[in-house]
């Protein structure tokens, strides 16, 4: 009996030192995985490095996916100069099961995109009525997608329409134009009794043709439609003569006022507070960073001391927590300076507060959390787009 026991007792001490070992080679994996992960994906939202090590009998498997090659090329690496064993079962997206079909563009007014592949799941972003994006793969009726600005998130099938290489090739090189008024509607003739579709400001379609008095669009789905002619341009008129300037950062933001709060939203029909900002820069041919965490990181730091009076219009004020001993630094709400001690910022809904104690409107709740502003117009940055000098809708 005693020898039994004693038996049982070494097969266990074995087991646990055999597990011990694997653990430690797990680790070792696991901590590769960390490294790669912080250097070239830090921010989840712009870059899918989701990898891991698994212990499938002997062998050590990566399972996972990631849309970045030079990560998992550098993994790869890493652990060869580590002398290891493994298995690599790391997708590359985009998936192979999308069948070269990549490409696609934004086919409503305003698509809403998810942070999961279902309706219920919260509201990420948006992305307006042309917009083009690369389709990392696809769940059911749901596409894995990735916006200009890198975001990353899901769409329903309603909301894009796919292309293959040609037609998204002919999709860019076409006639386009840019809806400008706030909001608005296409119509199926020239009579106006039956919509189309609704519209937002900065909604971009192909141009047909060029009628008296309305321009006549194609949506990326094929529908046919006719937009007045005096609440649109042509795009690349428009992108063309776009001055992005003080003055008129502040005139399209006050366009939006009273447009109501909404928690991922960056269009005319409800904004958060970045999806506000990133709508003004927009609206003036410049495409920021989606989050005002993303934001902050951006352009030319101004002021962190309250020294408002070196602010200019269109500058960006970010506000929070202030780092500590044991936190770190929590950017939560984001508004743009006009002037006259003011700040336009979306909360509630769009409206405009002041740093002045004195004011009506003054705002003591953001001033006690005011962090830093920063100047991103006419910044250069790789965070930042100025559609006049990048291709993104042509």
């Amino acid at each position: 009996m005693k020898q039994r026991n004693l038996l049982r007792i070494a097969i266990g001490l074995l087991m646990i030192s055999s597990c011990t070992e694997i653990s430690k080679e797990e680790r070792l994996f696991t901590s590769e995985i960390q490294e790669i992960k912080k250097e070239f994906a830090p921010d989840k939202r712009v870059a899918l490095f989701d990898v891991l090590a698994a212990q499938e009998g002997d062998a050590i498997v990566l399972k996972g996916e990631s849309n970045l090659p030079d990560a998992v090329n550098a993994l790869m690496q890493r652990l060869n100069a580590e002398d290891v064993t493994f298995t690599d079962s790391i997708q590359l997206l985009p998936s192979s099961a999308l069948q070269g079909k990549t490409n696609a563009v934004i086919n409503i007014s305003v698509a809403n995109l998810r942070s999961n592949p279902k309706h219920s799941a919260e509201l990420a972003t948006q992305a307006t009525l042309g917009t083009p994006v690369k389709v990392l793969k696809r769940e059911g009726d749901w596409f894995y997608i990735q916006t200009p600005d890198k975001y990353l998130s899901w769409v329903d099938n309603g909301g894009i329409t796919i292309m293959d290489k040609n037609r998204f090739t002919e999709w860019k090189k076409g006639d386009k134009i840019i809806y400008t008024k706030t909001y608005g509607h296409a119509y199926d003739d020239v009579t106006e009794k039956n919509i189309v579709s609704d519209l937002v400001a900065g909604d971009v379609l192909e141009l047909v043709k060029l009628m008296d008095k309305h321009f006549v669009v194609a949506f990326p789905d094929g529908r046919i439609a006719l937009i007045r002619t005096n609440e649109a341009e042509s795009y690349f008129g428009w992108i063309e003569a776009m001055k992005p300037n003080e003055d008129n950062l502040v005139a399209t933001s006050k366009k939006l006022m009273g447009v109501p709060y909404l928690w991922g939203g960056t269009s005319t029909k409800g904004v958060d507070c970045s999806g506000f900002t990133k709508t003004i820069y927009f609206l003036n041919g410049m495409v920021i960073p989606r989050d005002a965490s993303q934001q902050v990181h951006t352009g030319k730091q101004i002021d962190e001391n309250r020294s408002f009076e070196n602010l200019k219009k269109g500058d960006l004020l970010f506000f929070g927590r202030k780092a500590t001993d044991s936190t770190k630094e929590k950017v939560v709400h984001v508004g743009m300076w006009i002037g006259n001690n003011e700040f336009i910022h979306a909360s509630n809904m769009v409206r405009i507060s002041s740093i002045d104690r004195n004011a009506e409107n003054f705002d003591e709740y953001n001033l006690s959390r005011y962090l830093r502003s920063k100047r991103i117009l006419k910044e250069e940055d790789k965070d930042l787009i100025n559609l006049k000098q990048t291709p993104v809708f042509k």
